[in-house]
């Protein structure tokens, strides 16, 4: 039985934060990651922080100190001071997200992972939807954040939405209540989310409520695949992959 309709695009391997190789100066979600993922065919997944304002910029981290000569927050400057920093390894710069949607421009799937911090959930996506009004191409929008994937659901219900997921332990999410972690990992927001598909830890597949809702139609991408072994498991519990380091 299925009763989720699934995403409006076939689904393939999909390039982690582009198809980025720091040894060869490709860092990740760069233009060159994203050029070098849509000359080799591949989805892109990438990951938008809010600036100053909640301007959303195609950017990973909450810091600057792991990629770039500056530190400090993302959300303390403003997209065009963001371009003033350099990255450590390339002469890119950081891309505002109407700017990494004229590039890619419709040429390959897209999947936005919005990063909140704190209570931005509801101002940063709604930034986003701003943007996507005038895109034209195969678009996602995901997050680890359910007030994230719910603000979708009313601001750019036409988007498909995906909910980012794992086991939330006390290792991996020492920051969360023991409450918050179970509600997470149990996926107690789905309903008021409605996410139209999921993006599960690889290394906790299989998981029965993951397999059950993929076998009602759910479409289940499985991040971050890294090599052969992952991958075998993701395509026997997942129907795509989210990857990096090795090629599909």
């Amino acid at each position: 039985m299925r009763i989720f309709s699934g995403l409006p695009w076939p689904l393939g391997p999909v390039a982690h934060r582009g198809l980025h190789d720091a040894r060869h100066g490709i860092i990740e979600n760069t233009a060159s990651a994203f050029m070098a993922a849509i000359a080799a065919g591949y989805a892109i997944e990438t990951d938008v922080q809010g600036a100053a304002g909640d301007e959303p910029v195609v950017f990973h981290d909450e810091t600057l100190a792991r990629l770039t000569h500056a530190g400090g927050s993302v959300a303390a400057l403003t997209p065009d001071a963001l371009k003033a920093v350099a990255f450590k390894e390339s002469q890119d710069r950081i891309l505002s997200l109407r700017e990494f949607l004229d590039l890619v421009a419709g040429r390959v799937p897209v999947y936005v992972e919005i990063k909140t911090v704190g209570d931005n959930a509801s101002r940063l996506v709604q930034k986003v939807a701003a943007v996507h009004t005038t895109y034209n191409g195969p678009l996602a929008m995901m997050s680890f954040d359910p007030r994230a994937v719910r603000a979708m659901r009313f601001l750019a219900p036409h988007l498909p939405r995906g909910l980012v997921s794992m086991r939330f332990t006390r290792e991996e999410a020492p920051e969360l209540s023991p409450l918050t972690r179970f509600r997470l990992t149990h996926m107690l927001d789905f309903p008021a989310a409605r996410p139209n598909f999921l993006a599960y830890h690889v290394g906790d597949l299989p998981g029965l409520g993951v397999a059950l809702l993929r076998r009602l139609g759910l479409p289940v991408l499985a991040w971050t695949v890294r090599n052969e072994d992952q991958r075998r498991q993701a395509m026997t519990y997942a129907d795509a992959i989210i990857f990096e380091e090795l090629r599909p």
